[in-house]
């Protein structure tokens, strides 16, 4: 009972945050999973599943994000279109992948990637040009690694899309706004790869690398409390959400680091 309660509390908090953020909330999701299904499930594919779930939970956190965001005109759907048909192919392509890692490589991975992004994210770290001035292989590309990054550390793509974005002259509540929306086919893309990449692992509670129990959990409170996340993004000022988003990604990357 006491483990239900804080996968809901997870769930309130992700949403909450990703709704804000526009991060997917596999940031938090996947370090809190590591400790709470770490004596349910076996090491050697502990991270694997804590990725796994936070991906399928993306998929139901996103579309209630998605949603809030596109109430309040925030999303810039022509960059959606631009980025997804890559990041589809990353995504999937990453889960393929992240099976064959170990433990210890994914989270100092996932650790080192949250650090250089909240660096970036701090420092205010822009391009010289737009990003209407980029070539289509540039979409291409990008869209590919951040599909690809995403689905091996579990995020729903925002801590990528939205510093590419604000670094090339997108406002950031925009670029928040639109990262949330690029999650949804993140999430989905990744979250079938890592049931099919982990099918031979399938027990009563789970199916591949997706913890069942965790994800309804989590799913359930993350569509109510997104809503409220993206409402509060639009009333406070951007440079404020640029230190927040910072500052959440270095703690969580030292909580992964010290498990």
């Amino acid at each position: 009972m006491f483990e239900l309660i804080l996968l809901l509390l997870l769930g309130m908090f992700s949403g909450f945050m990703a709704g804000l953020l526009g991060v997917g909330g596999g940031l938090i999701i996947v370090p809190a999973l590591l400790y709470l299904l770490a004596g349910s499930v076996e090491q050697s594919i502990l991270m694997q599943t804590a990725v796994g779930t936070a991906l399928a939970a993306i998929v139901f956190t996103s579309l209630s994000s998605v949603w809030a965001h596109h109430r309040h005109g925030a999303i810039y759907w022509h960059y959606f279109i631009k980025l997804t048909p890559s990041i589809l192919l990353g995504a999937f392509s990453g889960a393929m992948i992240a099976q064959y890692l170990s433990f210890d490589f994914l989270r100092i991975f996932f650790a080192i990637f949250e650090i250089v992004v909240a660096l970036i994210m701090w420092f205010g770290i822009s391009a010289s040009g737009h990003v209407d001035n980029l070539s289509r292989w540039t979409w291409v590309a990008t869209g590919y690694v951040i599909g690809f990054i995403s689905a091996i550390v579990g995020i729903g793509g925002g801590t990528m899309t939205t510093p590419f974005l604000t670094y090339n002259k997108v406002a950031v509540k925009n670029a928040i706004a639109t990262s949330a929306a690029t999650g949804l086919p993140i999430a989905m893309a990744g979250s079938m790869g890592f049931i099919m990449a982990g099918w031979h692992t399938n027990t009563e509670n789970s199916l591949g690398f997706v913890h069942i129990e965790a994800l309804l959990s989590i799913a359930l409170m993350s569509v109510i409390f997104a809503p409220f996340g993206a409402k509060v993004a639009h009333s406070i000022d951007g440079g404020q959400l640029k230190k927040l988003f910072a500052l959440l990604l270095a703690v969580l990357s030292m909580v992964v680091l010290s498990f």
